[in-house]
């Protein structure tokens, strides 16, 4: 998909209501892995894409973050002309309750998983230290060294592989220097502007040991009561329960969706 300074690539697969499908910073489309494919099963249209400079989306942006990533949402739904239901993990959270506050009648439902939707509650000294972690010249093998922290608990059969995966795809030119710009340039102040503006249904899907949060009951407590959206706890998962515990995250997507936007 074009858009003004570069592409987001993006999979399509299915037919039926639109659900899009978006990952966080550090990660790729294919965090959807397991997902998609029951969602597409049950009969929906099923839109998974890469944030800009990740994955198979270009690197030529200047800016990154949640409002882009909500522009980049919005453009995608444009796209594939219809209402849709908008997944999305960390970031891409955020960037999703912005879409549903800015334009509603595009927005049919949110699953929220390990939302970001305002910052975290850090020290200077600890942003400051996750941003220097995170610099372009060694941000691959730091990610490589991280990535295992954030999958807490049930890590996915197959973590080894996609560990490799995404660190190879930072590794390509231009890539780790995008994401070093999105941790630098990101915050979720847009995000947590826009929660009393959202009126589409909410679902939050929070690891209960996401170690994002220093609380992620009460984090997710507190979205849950923002966007009057129901909470779902997932044991034994950190960052990404979608993957780590898809036996408790899809049915209860499927749930959610079978509410927002039913199969005919």
């Amino acid at each position: 998909m074009s858009r003004p300074e570069g592409r987001i690539a993006y999979d399509l697969q299915g037919s039926g209501p639109l659900v899009v499908l978006i990952p966080g910073m550090g990660d790729l489309r294919a965090g959807y892995r397991y997902l998609a494919p029951e969602l597409v099963a049950a009969g929906y249209t099923v839109a998974t894409a890469d944030l800009r400079g990740h994955g198979d989306s270009d690197t030529t942006f200047s800016s990154y973050g949640d409002p882009q990533t909500a522009s980049d949402i919005e453009a995608l739904i444009d796209e594939l002309g219809g209402k849709a239901v908008i997944g999305g993990n960390s970031l891409a959270a955020g960037a999703a309750v912005i879409v549903a506050a800015e334009h509603p009648e595009k927005v049919s439902g949110l699953v929220l998983f390990g939302p970001f939707v305002r910052n975290p509650s850090a020290s200077a000294f600890e942003r400051w230290m996750f941003r220097t972690m995170m610099a372009p010249l060694w941000v691959a093998s730091m990610w490589k060294a991280y990535m295992p922290t954030l999958y807490k608990g049930k890590k996915p059969a197959d973590f080894a592989e996609y560990r490799a995966e995404v660190i190879a795809s930072l590794k390509r030119p231009g890539y780790g220097t995008a994401f070093s710009l999105t941790t630098r340039q990101t915050t979720h102040d847009p995000a947590e502007a826009a929660l009393n503006q959202v009126t589409a249904p909410a679902i939050v899907i929070m690891g209960d040991s996401d170690p994002d949060f220093k609380d992620p009951a009460g984090e997710a407590k507190w979205v849950g009561s923002e966007l009057h959206a129901h909470v779902v706890m997932v044991e034994e998962a950190g960052h990404y329960p979608q993957s780590q515990r898809p036996d408790i995250t899809t049915p209860a997507v499927l749930g959610f969706l079978a509410t927002v936007a039913p199969v005919a």
